[in-house]
């Protein structure tokens, strides 16, 4: 299991607004203990389920992210390749659920994958999760909450 985690929020914590829509949109600066020996890369998904929508609301979809990396600087993809959220746009999407609606959470997930996947840039999250299917070597989640 990889250990995701932030400096910016812990486990089941407020993600700061410098983080979300309300604030800059600045993407969490994310790290991680390695995965498994035969890592050839990571992928990321970060995701609201609690969105009030069939499908939870994607905010970020990153992958190709180099074997020997175990951590994502505050602001920036990393040196990966952004797929698209739900707004259509290839970068983070910081929390923005409607105000009143209550508490959401939203998932970043980590995977270790034991290939090199042939994805341009913006792949949908679905794309990437058909790719991604059957070389998930280990993954690692962090949930974050945001409400207005």
């Amino acid at each position: 299991m990889i250990n995701l985690r932030s400096t910016s929020f812990s486990p089941d914590q407020k993600i700061p607004e410098k983080h979300s829509g309300d604030g800059g949109d600045l993407s969490p600066p994310l790290t991680w203990n390695g995965g498994p020996p035969d890592t050839k890369e990571y992928a990321l998904i970060c995701d609201d389920p609690d969105a009030p929508m069939e499908e939870p609301f994607v905010h970020w979809v990153l992958y190709n992210l180099p074997a020997s990396q175990n951590s994502i600087p505050e602001g920036s993809n990393g040196g990966g390749t952004e797929g698209k959220n739900t707004a259509g746009k290839n970068k983070y999407m910081g929390p923005k659920p409607p105000p009143g609606h209550g508490v959401h959470h939203y998932h970043f997930k980590l995977y270790a994958l034991d290939t090199k996947l042939d994805l341009g840039p913006g792949a949908t999250k679905n794309e990437l999760l058909k790719a991604i299917e059957g070389h998930v070597l280990e993954e690692g989640e962090l949930i974050g909450t945001y409400e207005r």
